[in-house]
């Protein structure tokens, strides 16, 4: 068995948290998992992605076409990876995005929401209030946890793995409020 993650999102956004949290709990199911990460100008806000195999026991890197989910923070950044999708495949992205520098310091029109959709064409997305959910539960910041649980029943990966492996990479003065922000986006999800 073999299945690809790709973690996308602009840095500060929590994606290389995600990947960590995807990786320990294959650890704690024993099974192999490899993976890759490029952060490019992740502190300039840049795009940042991270590969993670589970099941996998050769290379990290997952080639365009052969993803089979894709986990996007930011809806721009779901456009930019979605040729990574595989056929039948899912992405589920945040429907908040970041216009990128270059758009408004030279004062094109910004994209909205639907011109985006349309870039990503007729691939299987789920578009989840990603940053409402982690408000209800407790913080903004929380927002990766929240689209990692309306993931969560697309992967190979037991619910409770993935709810330990959170305990195990936040830091612990956060571990409820990542479990409750986990929980919401899983029951947002819950009928995808």
């Amino acid at each position: 068995m073999s299945f690809d993650v790709l973690i996308v999102g602009i840095g500060g956004q929590g994606t290389i948290l995600t990947s960590n949290i995807l990786g320990e709990a294959c650890v704690i199911e024993g099974i192999p998992v490899r993976g890759a990460e490029t952060h490019g100008m992740a502190q300039r806000g840049g795009s940042v992605e991270s590969q993670i195999r589970i099941g996998q026991e050769y290379g990290p890197q997952i080639a365009p076409g052969t993803s089979d989910l894709i986990i996007s923070f930011d809806l721009m950044e779901a456009a930019r990876y979605c040729h990574y999708l595989k056929k039948g495949g899912f992405i589920f992205t945040s429907q908040e995005y970041v216009v990128p520098t270059s758009v408004f310091m030279q004062d094109f029109p910004a994209p909205d929401e639907q011109m985006i959709m349309g870039l990503i064409g007729d691939r299987k997305v789920v578009v989840v209030e990603a940053r409402r959910l982690a408000e209800e539960a407790g913080s903004i910041l929380t927002q990766n946890i929240v689209l990692l649980g309306a993931a969560s029943s697309h992967l190979p990966l037991k619910e409770q793995s993935l709810r330990e492996a959170i305990s195990r990479t936040v830091p612990k003065k956060t571990i409820e409020l990542n479990l409750k922000a986990f929980d919401l986006g899983k029951a947002a999800c819950s009928t995808n």
